[in-house]
């Protein structure tokens, strides 16, 4: 089975309010963005020399000989200087020698005058990470984690090769969302369960649990009157490309979102119906659904858990912020932001918790003995 390298996503946000204040027109922004070439490279040497200290940070600048390590130009040394702000470890960082660096350089390729320190390389921790998880899948898994391997390619290139490009083209959020959302769930239950009516069953209650979800997003986000500009990425998203749906594209996130859930929760049902049946093929309708649906209601408490603790994870640094600061509870519900969060876990436990007794009864059905 051939396998596919899968995608090396940059996504690159540009901030509109620097054109006007550059002078430049978008077009020759534009075209001086596309001037710009990414290297590896590999700090050689480090000179500092403070410039100014005051009350509450101090100014250091760098003089760094980097070696470039990637591309054409590999081998090659280059002098940049970088300003690292004591005060402000957010945006800023003290070079060291050693240190794995993105080099970005402006103009033409090989022209090294106007270079600079982009960001310290990080790729590779995320790439020894991602083979350690893909070992651990095919030596606990074995089989079943080499499809769950393939599933997941899958996944990801239906998510980044169809959804992406197509929202960015403006089409429905929604509707995209729930399309492709059906299309990964159903050959992932496939894949991972056989072609059998376990597997049939599982797709249809994840379907309705995930349709569901993005219904109730919708609803409660009518209501709410979310405007889809919760994030700063929604917000920078608007300069770049001002035809995308973003209230549309926030539910589209909460049913991408709780697809992974939702699934678990459809496979676990069915399976257990599977089991039940195996065990006694001469189970009645209600005695099968009864069963199946008591799975559903055990397992639904461990997976609603599981997706607002996801949300919540994310969340961290701004609740911090709202507890720090002592924002009134009134103030804090009414924050675009804190109800869009809210909206998101929330619609998409309801689609989870609709999947249990979709799927319990679908089990029913197919699998009971109705002679």
């Amino acid at each position: 089975m051939s396998r596919k390298n899968i995608f090396t996503i940059v996504i690159l946000v540009l901030v509109m309010v620097s054109i006007s204040t550059a002078g430049l027109t978008q077009e020759e922004y534009y075209e001086d963005y596309a001037e710009e070439h990414f290297y590896r490279g590999r700090v050689l040497e480090v000179r500092e020399s403070v410039e100014e200290e005051q009350e509450y940070f101090t100014a250091v600048e760098q003089e760094v000989i980097v070696l470039l390590t990637s591309g054409p130009y590999k081998g090659t040394e280059i002098t940049i200087y970088n300003t690292f702000f004591a005060g402000d470890p957010v945006y800023d960082f003290l070079l060291e020698q050693g240190q794995e660096v993105i080099v970005v350089t402006l103009g033409e390729e090989g022209s090294f005058e106007e270079a600079y320190v982009q960001d310290l390389a990080r790729d590779r921790g995320v790439y020894y990470l991602v083979i350690v998880f893909i070992l651990g899948l095919l030596i606990v898994g074995r089989m079943k984690g080499l499809k769950t391997i393939i599933t997941l390619v899958v996944t990801i290139a239906l998510i980044f090769g169809a959804l992406l490009p197509l929202l960015l083209k403006g089409y429905s959020p929604i509707w995209l969302a729930i399309g492709v959302a059906s299309v990964a769930i159903t050959f992932t239950l496939f894949v991972i369960g056989g072609f059998n009516t376990k597997s049939l069953i599982a797709i249809l209650g994840t379907v309705s649990g995930v349709i569901v979800a993005g219904l109730m997003a919708f609803w409660a986000g009518s209501i709410a009157k979310l405007t889809g500009f919760g994030t700063h990425e929604a917000q920078m998203l608007y300069f770049m490309d001002q035809t995308i749906d973003f209230r549309g594209l926030l539910f589209a996130g909460i049913i991408i979102g709780s697809l992974g859930a939702i699934t678990d929760i459809g496979m676990s049902v069915a399976s257990a119906a599977a089991e039940i049946k195996q065990a006694r093929p001469d189970i009645r309708f209600k005695e099968l659904t009864g069963g199946a649906f008591n799975v559903g209601r055990d397992v639904m408490g461990t997976m609603a858990n599981t997706l607002i603790l996801a949300y919540v994870g994310a969340a961290i640094p701004m609740l911090l912020l709202v507890m720090g600061y002592d924002i009134d509870w009134l103030k804090v519900i009414n924050m675009d932001i804190i109800a869009t969060e809210f909206v998101r876990g929330i619609a998409g436990s309801i689609g989870l918790i609709a999947a249990v007794p979709v799927t319990a009864i679908l089990s029913g059905y197919f699998l009971s003995d109705h002679s």
